[in-house]
């Protein structure tokens, strides 16, 4: 029955599309998310319609996106885009812009449509016959801007929508970052547009994999930029992919929010324009771990090394280190930086340069992935015995925890991440929205330090949105967040913006593992 689903909803949409080639079945498959979507959506929004109808559709398009996929990056965008669609279905429901008797009858056609009987597949959800020439066309290029209110036309921004793009690593050893960081994003997106989205707009994000090269990069956001026609840039990730995307975003005057990465180079005085973050900064997160180690661990700086990605990233986190150790009033000539290359996990020179270190080191400040730390600790844990670990939050929480534990509880036991955002297993307001929207929209996904960041960036910027109002350009937005002061999320600390300060938050959490690969609160000061 799968198969053949697949095979009904392929054709009926490719009958269509007369002329799309055969390398298009994701957008084929992109155009028809946004035509069963709502269907789905909407019927799921209303208590009558049982649900085991609506599983049905939702788990035969999951099979469609798997056989249309030919990568997991492609997969995730596809399901992605379908949950959008969806989200927007519901939404029609809850703000009475469709009823659930109409969602009953569009999901009785799918039904038949589906069963071969009843009016077909292309008639209930694909394009017209008089538009069907030009829907292939359609499914590859993004809606064109209009005017807003009268004025110019403004680049990713439609009556209905508002569109955002993502450069990240969706392939590759730091591929969770990427897959996460979008979560993240999509279900504060997804939780804002049910309620109708911002001024009647859906707020939708466009996803492209630098695979964590900045050579690649480059291209990701000409693809967003030109291709993609997005408003705006949301949730990058990473320093030296940000090297490449921040200048090619100023040069456009794009708006660069909310990266993952807590690097300088987007943190510069007086800041870039166009450039803001949510998050502390990794000179920031280094102080306050070179503090706990020195002051309460009672560790001789000359004993405390840095296990550093060989790049931007490395290089933000080494001078981290070297700033909180002269603010101590000690010369940062003597620490030693262990380095390794970006998208390995080749650390054996690192642990030969370790070996050599007299007196021996005590702690080890990391500023690397989930895939690298894990396999440091791996190699060190027994060569020196009570070696402290430290990881700045870029590593990935839960991937790093999941890599460890797989080694065995004693590997995971006491490894320290500095957060930027409060307890994934607390209890604070943003952590529980953040969470009933995970569940709601990813069902089976499980909260994460990298997912929640993406969530509360999102949430910030969706509050300038609001802010700014309906007629929307990135000038007026960028006014708009430069004149927000101590707004409140839930997150134990107000956030804010100023024309001098495009950083909304200064707050570190310390967090440690425990035996059960679980991250317990810890104290920094």
């Amino acid at each position: 029955m799968t198969t053949r689903f697949s095979l009904f909803l392929f054709s009926a949409l490719l009958a269509g599309t007369a002329g799309a080639a055969a390398g298009d079945k994701t957008d084929v498959v992109r155009d028809l998310a946004g035509r069963v979507g709502p269907i789905v959506g909407s019927a799921s929004a209303c208590r009558d319609i049982a649900r085991p109808r609506i599983q049905v559709i939702t788990d035969k398009f999951a099979a469609v996106i798997k056989e249309a996929a030919t990568n997991e990056a492609e997969r995730s965008d596809l399901t992605q885009s379908f949950d959008r669609s969806v989200a927007e279905g519901r939404s029609a429901v809850t703000t009475g812009r469709t009823d659930c008797r109409l969602a009953d009858r569009q999901l009785a056609d799918l039904e038949r449509s589906i069963g071969g009987t009843g009016p077909s597949l292309s008639a209930v959800i694909a394009p017209s016959s008089a538009a069907a020439a030009t829907s292939a066309a359609a499914a590859t290029a993004p809606t064109a801007a209009v005017p807003v209110g009268g004025g110019p036309a403004v680049r990713g921004l439609t009556d209905q929508e508002i569109r955002f793009g993502i450069a990240a690593p969706f392939s590759g050893s730091a591929k969770e970052l990427g897959r996460q960081m979008k979560l993240g994003i999509d279900a504060a997106f997804n939780r804002v547009n049910e309620t109708g989205g911002v001024e009647g707009r859906m707020l939708k994000l466009i996803a492209a994999d630098d695979g964590y090269e900045p050579a690649r990069t480059a291209d990701a956001m000409k693809q967003l930029y030109e291709k993609d026609q997005v408003f705006g840039i949301i949730g990058n990730v990473g320093t030296p992919t940000a090297v490449v995307a921040v200048p090619y975003a100023l040069e456009r005057k794009l708006l660069f929010f909310g990266a993952f990465t807590g690097a300088n180079v987007l943190r510069h005085d007086p800041p870039d324009r166009y450039v803001f973050n949510y998050r502390a900064s990794y000179a920031e997160e280094t102080d306050a771990v070179v503090r706990y180690l020195v002051k309460l661990r009672r560790i001789p700086i000359k004993q405390i090394a840095v296990f550093a990605q060989q790049d931007t990233y490395g290089d933000s986190g080494f001078a981290g280190v070297s700033k909180a150790v002269r603010a101590l009033g000690v010369s940062d000539a003597t620490i030693v930086r262990l380095n390794y290359k970006r998208n390995t996990v080749d650390v054996d020179d690192a642990i030969n340069q370790l070996k050599l270190q007299k007196p021996p080191i005590k702690a080890v400040v990391m500023v690397a992935t989930y895939r690298a730390a894990a396999k440091f600790i791996e190699k060190t844990h027994d060569l020196f015995p009570g070696l402290i670990y430290t990881n700045v939050s870029f590593v990935g929480s839960t991937a790093l925890a999941d890599e460890l534990m797989l080694l065995g509880p004693r590997y995971a036991s006491g490894v320290i991440v500095t957060q930027v955002v409060p307890a994934v297993s607390g209890y604070s307001s943003i952590v529980l929205e953040y969470k009933n929207a995970l569940a709601k929209y990813f069902p089976g996904e499980a909260p994460d330090y990298v997912s929640l960041e993406g969530y509360v960036a999102a949430n910030v910027l969706i509050q300038g949105l609001k802010r700014a109002g309906p007629q929307l350009d990135t000038e007026k937005l960028i006014d708009v967040l430069e004149n927000t002061r101590n707004f409140d999320l839930g997150l134990g600390a107000n956030l804010g913006f100023g024309r001098a300060e495009h950083q909304a938050s200064h707050k570190i959490w310390g967090t440690a593992l425990d035996d059960n690969g679980k991250y317990q609160a810890l104290e920094l000061e």
